[in-house]
């Protein structure tokens, strides 16, 4: 397929030395691997990497280190956990190849390599249905006008069904996804290829593509597919007389059919499909000189907005090497040996080893992120080959590289220069919604853990750290149990800080199930001046959100003014600490002071708080407490189908149902008020029950009262923090 931009050489070429010439903007493309895990994406990069000459054989470089080498933490959890970067050329085009993670904890990953990408490439296998997130990941692509093109692999597999997987991605994926390659049966599906567009045969029998000729019954199959393929061309062409002439019977020319192709794939109108087998290295040609020739430039991608740090928008930016640095931190990770590493995307201008950048990142306060604007020197930036850094000597606008020594900036943060500072808001970054409380294992790790968890969270958006004042828990907020496992494994082996999951409170309450009465004695005779402080209070319930009453019915003077406002400091202190076992806070009570009793010398301030505790204490006991447990508004999106699992799910949490919307495209919006309690786990449990294709928001909505039998566990189970 000759490419708008390439030279038509039509041979491949590895990128071979380190000092080899920096492309311009047309000869870079950044290509996103998107796929559920399993798909077979980095089993892909590699056979592209030995296919275009990178590497001698899929997965090696030449001293036999692995090209796609997992780092300890991806070794120990047996998962795709990084985006990773694996720069290649053909046909004089550089493609920088950016695999992305595929489980749904690592989404925030994803979408970072989107960000840094310019045209997405999905993966799908042959061997499993195709799921829910591949599905909402093409619809959020499609939304901003993202091209995209579709690999169907595994076709070696036992279970490979070609057909069955093209029909379901056409049905999901809309009409103009075809595919201009198919697997040819005579051959084997996994060794050999039949071009739509030029009816020629490929074959892959011994790893390299050698071309022959259809025979009839072949012509035979390809025609109709033929057909539907050069129709969806011709529709997307500017050339508004193509059609008439094709449907009058007309042949089109070749060059003609390739070029409009290319064009609309470049512009997000179409959407290629191609079969490739990596172990047999089927397909690999095809999809890099559909890389180099179809896929959008940087120079063709529109840049995020940009603003200055003052808010002002800036248009007057493009994909020029020579105009005002703009680049984006799109993942931040610390290498053991080397210190800081961050993949870094230049949008305009050009990065230079040893330059001074301004760094600033505005927009994750929510998160425990503050906002920052300081000057910082850039170290030296380098290409990645596996976990070999190869150095550059710049990174003009298009590249995406490896920055070393960043040391202030975070992921997401925005680099540009001093005197002309800029801002781009980051992607969309997820909100983590399972909670994990966690205690440092030894007072070592105690020592080390604030240092450790700032660091994973500048590498990490998705995460959120939160000190509860209430339950003086320190939670981490993440994007599931997958994740969670990464994190603490990332404290653990990078940063030297062992953490315990321990159980997450909810932050609870107290209140009077009804009306009491208390008296408190404080008195204590110890030599000298002693402590005397007697006083008796009457206590109700008041409604939810009405707070605190103190009522002063003191007559005769029981209690000396002076020792008033001291019983009732000491009722709002017991109030905060709670009067049961579980320590929850106290609210919304009328206490009033009826009668009490003082001494001239030993009564005190502190003698009348204490006695006005012991008195809140012994009201409580006599009145009853019921605890009262915080409630959440929570907003579903999920599927039609899934909307009844969904509501019928709420119901057993105890949840009200406010209401339900549809808002397109097959998906709804459930409200429902939600106690904090039942949703601790529930964002492991949304993804299992809708297969990962539904989620949700949370913000907190009231206080109510917990069912008597629940609030007994409670009570019973849990003691004071």
């Amino acid at each position: 397929m000759a490419g708008r931009n390439s030279k038509n050489s039509g041979s491949a070429a590895g990128v071979t030395s380190d000092e080899a010439r920096s492309p311009g903007a047309r000869e870079v493309r950044n290509v996103a691997l998107v796929g559920h895990t399993g798909a077979g994406k980095t089993t892909l990069v590699e056979a592209l990497l030995a296919t275009s000459g990178v590497v001698s054989r899929p997965g090696r470089v030449e001293d036999g280190t692995t090209i796609c080498d997992y780092d300890e933490i991806e070794t120990r959890q047996q998962r795709s956990v990084n985006l990773a970067l694996a720069p290649l050329e053909y046909d004089g085009v550089k493609i920088n190849v950016i695999d992305t993670p595929g489980y749904a904890d690592f989404v925030g990953d994803l979408r970072a390599g989107l960000r840094a990408a310019d045209c997405a490439l999905f993966v799908v296998s042959t061997a499993a249905p195709l799921d829910g997130t591949t599905r909402l990941l093409w619809t959020e692509c499609a939304a901003v006008g993202m091209p995209r093109a579709v690999v169907l692999t595994k076709l070696d597999h036992q279970r490979a069904d070609y057909p069955g997987t093209l029909a379901a991605c056409r049905e999901s994926f809309g009409d103009n996804v075809l595919p201009i390659y198919l697997p040819d049966p005579d051959t084997g599906t996994a060794s050999g290829l039949v071009g739509m567009l030029s009816r020629q045969l490929y074959t892959y029998s011994d790893g390299r593509r050698s071309e022959g000729q259809l025979d009839d019954a072949g012509h035979a199959r390809v025609e109709r597919a033929r057909g539907e393929l050069i129709e969806g061309i011709i529709e997307e062409s500017e050339d508004e007389t193509l059609m008439e002439r094709y449907l009058a019977g007309e042949e089109i020319d070749l060059k003609v059919l390739i070029g409009d192709l290319e064009r609309a794939v470049a512009r997000g109108a179409f959407h290629p499909v191609l079969p490739v087998c990596a172990p047999t290295a089927l397909g690999t040609v095809e999809l890099l000189e559909l890389m180099s020739g179809a896929f959008p430039s940087p120079a063709e991608h529109p840049l995020p907005e940009v603003t200055t740090v003052a808010g002002k928008t800036r248009t007057d930016l493009s994909c020029d090497p020579d105009g005002p640095l703009l680049a984006e931190v799109v993942k931040s990770t610390t290498d053991p040996y080397i210190g800081r590493l961050s993949m870094v995307r230049v949008f305009s201008g050009t990065l230079r080893p040893d330059m001074s950048v301004h760094v600033s990142g505005h927009f994750l306060a929510e998160r425990g992120h503050e906002e920052h604007d300081e000057d910082e020197r850039v170290g030296s930036l380098s290409s990645p080959l596996g976990k070999t850094q190869r150095p550059i000597p710049k990174a003009p606008a298009g590249e995406i590289v490896t920055v070393g020594k960043l040391s202030r900036a975070e992921t997401g943060d925005t680099l540009s220069d001093p005197g002309d500072p800029l801002l781009m808001r980051p992607w969309d970054i997820p909100e983590p919604m399972l909670p994990v409380a966690i205690t440092p294992r030894t007072k070592a790790d105690e020592d080390k853990l604030s240092q450790g968890l700032s660091r994973v969270a500048a590498e990490d958006p998705t995460l959120r750290v939160e000190n509860n004042p209430e339950t003086h828990q320190l939670v981490l907020w993440t994007m599931g149990e997958a994740h969670t496992d990464v994190l603490l494994d990332r404290l653990a082996h990078r940063y030297g800080v062992h953490v315990d999951p321990i159980e997450l409170r909810v932050p609870l309450r107290e209140t009077l199930s009804g009306p009491g009465s208390g008296r408190g004695k404080h008195v204590k005779q110890s030599g000298g001046h002693g402590q005397y402080g007697i006083c008796e209070i009457q206590v109700e319930p008041l409604p939810q959100g009405s707070g605190f009453e103190f009522v002063d019915k003191i007559v005769g003077g029981a209690i000396p003014r002076q020792f008033i406002g001291s019983v009732e400091k000491g009722i709002r202190n017991q109030m905060e600490k709670g009067t049961t076992s579980a320590g929850y806070p106290m609210v919304d009570i009328r206490v009033t002071l009826v009668d009490g009793k003082a001494h001239s010398v030993d009564s005190s301030d502190m003698a009348f708080q204490m006695a006005g505790a012991l008195a809140l204490r012994e009201a409580a006991q006599a009145a009853g407490v019921a605890l009262l447990e915080p409630f959440d508004e929570v907003s579903i999106l999920a599927g039609d189908d899934d909307v009844g699992t969904v509501m019928s799910d709420l119901s057993a949490r105890r949840g009200q149902v406010l209401g339900t919307e549809a808002i397109g495209q097959g998906r709804s919006l459930v409200r429902a008020e939600v106690p904090q309690t039942e949703l601790v786990r529930y964002a492991v449990d949304l993804r299992a029950m809708t297969h990962g294709t539904a989620s949700f928001t949370r913000t907190f909505s009231r206080y109510a009262p917990m069912p008597q039998h629940l609030a007994a566990k409670v009570l019973d189970h849990h003691p004071s923090p």
